[in-house]
């Protein structure tokens, strides 16, 4: 009898397991194909909405720029702990002048990403007890502390 619970179990567990791996796509797929049907000067508003749907980012400034975003990220191998890859990162920049016809676009893919490098150099203070600013905070602190000024000070 345990044999056979035992054989269900082990069923169980290798059934649930998958061969294929598990992609969480986010934005619009297959941007870098679909973006090149975009024509600058003959493509609107409505092409650009027909071909790639609602934009993932909008801003009006002095003309409009859309924004649509592409993302794909798959879990690593167990034995990095289902650490996360990313697979795809691409980015749609186009501006749309006041008529809503097509500008200018930009496509930007992971070869165009920048790797940031963070500054190491710490920001040290400048005041002390006898700088101006020290003076005003404490000032502006005993008025909330003591606003009608009745306590007495130590």
């Amino acid at each position: 009898m345990k044999f056979l619970i035992n054989i269900v179990i082990l069923f169980f567990l290798i059934t649930s397991c998958s061969i294929n791996k598990v992609i969480k796509k986010h934005g619009v797929r297959n941007l870098e194909e679909k973006q090149a049907k975009l024509i600058i000067e003959k493509s609107n508003k409505n092409d650009i909405q027909l071909i790639l749907g609602p934009p993932s980012t909008q801003s009006t400034f002095d003309s409009d720029v859309w924004i649509y975003i592409e993302r794909e990220i798959t879990n690593e191998k167990l034995i990095k702990l289902g650490k996360e890859k990313l697979l795809t990162n691409n980015v749609l920049i186009l501006e749309i002048d006041s008529q809503g016809k097509l500008i200018d676009k930009k496509f930007y893919d992971m070869n165009d990403m920048n790797e940031i490098k963070l500054s190491s150099l710490k920001t040290e203070n400048k005041y002390g007890k006898k700088s101006f600013v020290y003076d005003f905070l404490s000032s502006m602190r005993q008025k909330i502390n003591d606003p009608l000024g009745k306590r007495k000070k130590p």
